[in-house]
């Protein structure tokens, strides 16, 4: 018998026509670098007494379904789970180059199928309702840039064979650490050494009395979008922002050409008072810990990805 290995593993996803219920028909092929979404079922120590020392048997408690999917942040395949965390996104544009639009409020979001497939077992995990709780997106001088997907799905079956009819793929293009930009009300900002970004959706499971022992759904709570930007100490610009307490407009994202993009807005980021540490003779660093928040007008966060697919 092979052995499962991670080479050869597979993750194939589909949106819901209702949540819950996997989709007929070709799934698509999602690259990801790594994957432990999962059911887990804990066993709980019997508590009865009266029947001498030696345990009885255990009983079971309630299924959670959740995990991280790591992912490449590509040029196609990004706007998938972009969908997921924001809902449909806004399309304009002909062929080869659109503009989706992806806004934050929705007040409702999709849900998708995502098989995790180990083909030497072999065996085929099909988890569904799975529903986006936060995308973190990172920026570093050098590195792979990777997104992690944080998910809540409401079950999780396996067999011998794949759900996923006969799958279909997008070449796949990654967006380099090197193609990073951040801006400051329009403008590039200096000096900045690495940052992150995090958009959470606040989902709260609802569990209630069944027999399969699934979740009814998700809450969708209060967003947040929150992040962190480090720069070397050369310029009073982010220092100056800080003590005068009013929000900045910040971007962050990928820009390969005029067409191959992603970019996300901020309106108004409040930024924090930061320690300038002394630490040795290199470079003094500030770290700012910043919180997004709702604008006059308008989404408190807007994504916009330009690529050449016609819709997702």
């Amino acid at each position: 018998m092979a052995r499962a290995t991670g080479a050869n593993a597979q993750l194939l996803g589909a949106f819901e026509t209702s949540y819950g219920t996997a989709p007929s028909g070709n799934f698509q092929r999602l690259p990801f670098v790594s994957c432990d979404l999962g059911a887990e079922q804990p066993l709980e120590a019997n508590d009865v007494l009266g029947l001498g020392r030696d345990p009885a048997e255990p009983s079971r408690g309630v299924i959670t379904v959740q995990g991280n999917v790591v992912v490449p942040i590509d040029l196609r395949d990004i706007g998938v789970w972009l969908k997921g965390l924001f809902g449909p996104p806004a399309t304009t544009g002909a062929a080869p180059a659109f503009t989706h639009v992806f806004s934050s409020g929705a007040t409702s979001l999709p849900s998708l199928s995502l098989e995790i497939g180990m083909p030497e077992a072999p065996r085929y995990f099909l988890d569904t309702g799975c529903l986006v709780d936060s995308v973190k997106f990172p920026w570093a001088a050098s590195g792979k840039a990777n997104a992690t997907v944080a998910l809540i799905a409401q079950g999780q079956s396996h067999s011998a064979a794949s759900s996923s009819g006969t799958p279909t793929g997008r070449a796949l293009r990654r967006f380099q650490q090197a193609m990073g930009v951040i801006r400051k009300d329009g403008a590039t900002l200096g000096n900045v050494t690495g940052g992150e970004l995090t958009y959470a959706n606040g989902l709260a499971a609802v569990r209630t009395i069944r027999d399969d022992g699934k979740i009814d759904g998700c809450d969708l709570g209060v967003a947040a979008c929150t992040g962190q930007i480090s720069v070397r100490f050369a310029d009073t610009t982010l220092l100056i922002a800080a003590s005068s307490g009013a929000p900045v407009a910040l971007t962050l994202g990928w820009v390969i050409d005029a067409d191959r993009s992603l970019l996300i807005d901020l309106p108004a980021v409040h930024l924090p008072l930061a320690k300038h540490p002394v630490t040795g003779p290199a470079g003094i660093e500030a770290r700012y810990a910043w919180q997004a928040a709702k604008p006059a007008s308008g989404a408190f966060v807007t994504v916009t990805l330009k690529n050449d697919v016609e819709s997702y």
